[in-house]
């Protein structure tokens, strides 16, 4: 007998205070992962599906984002540099 499924996995990568799509109540929102895995034998091998949400603790609503916008998200929400957008302007001389 082979026993396989599914199993989900759930991160929290980051928080941040964004105005809810919903409410619009400016609240903190907490950017999360998704992450279901192929098990076999209740070993997960591989993952088979990631989705990426942001969710508002005001009002719980949860919005779904592509992978590039959480991305950028979560490296706004460390202080780091986004690897593209507005340029650097240059000190004056």
């Amino acid at each position: 007998m082979i026993i396989f499924g599914t199993k989900g996995y759930l991160y929290q990568l980051a928080i941040l205070t964004l105005v809810c799509g919903q409410c619009g109540n400016p609240a903190a929102h907490t950017l999360r992962k998704r992450v279901t895995k192929f098990t076999l034998f209740f070993v997960p091998l591989f993952p088979v599906s990631t989705k990426y949400a942001t969710q508002c603790t005001f009002c719980g609503t949860e919005h779904r984002v592509p992978k590039e916008q959480a991305e950028q998200l979560q490296a706004q929400a460390t202080g780091a540099a986004p690897a593209y957008g507005q340029p650097q302007q240059q000190p004056y001389q």
